[in-house]
């Protein structure tokens, strides 16, 4: 994909430092932080979303979800920490290349998930 942010962030042309950096994910602060640790986990195959992966990708998706544990660890979050995608369009997805947010660190009040806000 030619214009996507992530793919130009995986091939080099936007340089970003790296908080993990092996043969299928990178992982790099988001530039946006909404946590005192927000950091996007991203495969450097181009996989549109969760909701278009393919049975090819489970290895893929499994591992994603260990650098996330590590990282979580490393950062120092790794007892309290939240793992998320965003899938689509009417989920809030903006960069269409599969991505995980970590977030946590928070030390007073830990933000409601609004599944969990009582109407």
């Amino acid at each position: 994909m030619n214009d996507c942010i992530f793919c130009k962030i995986v091939k080099g042309k936007i340089p970003t430092k790296f908080e993990w950096n092996d043969d299928k994910l990178v992982a790099f602060n988001d530039i946006k932080p909404i946590a005192p640790v927000h950091i996007l986990i991203v495969p450097k195959k181009h996989v549109e979303s969760l909701g278009k992966a393919k049975n090819e990708d489970v290895e893929l998706l499994g591992k994603i979800q260990r650098i996330a544990s590590k990282l979580a660890k490393k950062k120092g979050i790794g007892n309290a920490f939240r793992l998320l995608t965003l899938s689509g369009k009417g989920a809030g997805q903006t960069v269409f290349h599969l991505h995980y947010h970590l977030i946590g660190g928070w030390k007073d009040k830990v933000p409601e998930i609004e599944a969990n806000k009582q109407i």
